[in-house]
């Protein structure tokens, strides 16, 4: 019964909850899509009335989801509310708290993790591995840390998608950094990059997802494909298990959250970025796992059970990025090839416009045969893009 409850539509006694969701993009689409499995009436705030989820939720206002008045006026008569993505009003998301509107994550944790200089200065308040690291307020400030590079260097607030990151390997790298509060990393000799979606709901109660590994586009820094579950030493998935965890534990807030952490060439363990919403790493479970993370997020906003997260099969995902050279209304090359390949499920986002490097959809590979997905996720990616007529 559990492998197949989240085919079935969910309902409570009593009006339907109302919920919100602050932004409009790819994941708020994937979650509105989820939500057609549960009694609840779901409004959004975008400031693009063609985003990809104004035409799926019930109520969809245009507005500036970085704005106290309208993020207020959006809340105030929701039962509950959540984001899509860290740049969101804080301040009128604490009132909204204050006056009864649950939001989940809570604004406390979304402060801490949409800086990032709050963000390390959390993990090592609370003993969880993570690189060494020295705030900067100016890029002059580099000039005191020569002898800490090579390093990475984050801003504060305002980066997305790897944008506001930076390598810093040697000295006449330093004006690369940035003018503005940042942390600056010591970088670490990766062996893996692995997520682990971890959902928490009020009660305190967590589940964990198996780890996904992350293999990143060296042009654009984001994420070209991953598989999951991740191939890790025992002792090393315990200890990232363990990480992610301490670190949704000790944020303290019921919601659903990506732990991002390396794992290096010695086999030491180290939280990179958590993310307080579903991410990219978890699209793969809305085929390759019993309770997707979307699903997931809504048990956890409606006060249901928690699902069942494990895996059905083995997965890989494979992002289809705007291709470089093409800016405009956007064609799928390839598409029609991809769609005839066996256990393979093409998510495209609704966007009209492409542009390089632009997050147009995604498509999962599942297969018991990790060189199977290995081989279709590399074809995938050679096969279809995203240009323009």
């Amino acid at each position: 019964m559990k492998n197949i409850i989240d085919t079935l539509i969910f309902v409570k006694k009593g009006k339907a909850m109302k919920v919100g969701i602050l932004g409009g993009g790819q994941l708020g689409r994937m979650l509105l899509q989820a939500a057609a499995n549960f009694d609840v009436t779901t409004y959004v705030l975008e400031n693009d009335p063609q985003c990809p989820s104004a035409h799926l939720c019930h109520h969809f206002t245009l507005g500036d989801i970085q704005n106290y008045d309208q993020v207020y006026a959006f809340g105030k008569n929701l039962d509950a509310i959540t984001i899509e993505i860290e740049a969101v009003n804080v301040a009128a998301l604490e009132q909204l708290e204050k006056e009864g509107v649950k939001v989940y994550p809570t604004p406390s944790a979304i402060k801490i993790i949409k800086n990032k200089i709050l963000q390390k200065q959390f993990y090592h308040q609370h003993e969880i591995p993570t690189s060494p690291f020295h705030v900067t307020s100016h890029s002059t400030e580099l000039l005191q840390h020569i002898s800490f590079l090579p390093a990475v260097h984050k801003l504060g607030e305002g980066g997305y998608d790897g944008k506001g990151v930076q390598v810093i390997n040697n000295e006449s790298e330093i004006e690369l950094g940035f003018n503005a509060p940042s942390v600056l990393e010591k970088k670490v000799k990766i062996a893996k990059e692995i997520a682990l979606i971890v959902g928490m709901n009020e009660a305190g109660k967590t589940i964990i997802y198996p780890p996904a590994e992350m293999i990143f586009d060296p042009v654009y820094n984001l994420l070209d494909y991953q598989l999951s579950p991740a191939k890790l030493d025992e002792k090393i998935l315990w200890k990232a298990q363990a990480m992610a965890r301490k670190v949704v534990t000790e944020l303290k807030s019921p919601g659903l959250f990506a732990v991002e952490l390396f794992v290096d060439q010695l086999g030491d363990v180290f939280v990179n970025e958590t993310a307080p919403r579903v991410h990219n790493s978890g699209h793969h479970t809305i085929e390759a796992n019993y309770s997707s993370q979307y699903d997931m997020l809504w048990r956890i906003l409606l006060n249901y059970p928690l699902g069942n997260p494990n895996e059905i099969l083995p997965s890989a995902i494979v992002n289809i990025i705007g291709a470089p050279g093409y800016t405009g209304d956007v064609l799928y090359e390839g598409l029609e090839e991809v769609l005839a390949m066996d256990n393979v499920f093409v998510h495209l986002y609704g966007k009209k416009q492409t542009k390089p490097g632009r997050k147009m959809g995604h498509v999962t590979i599942i297969s018991n045969d990790y060189l199977d997905l290995t081989h279709k996720a590399n074809k995938i990616k050679h096969t279809l893009k995203a240009i323009t007529a």
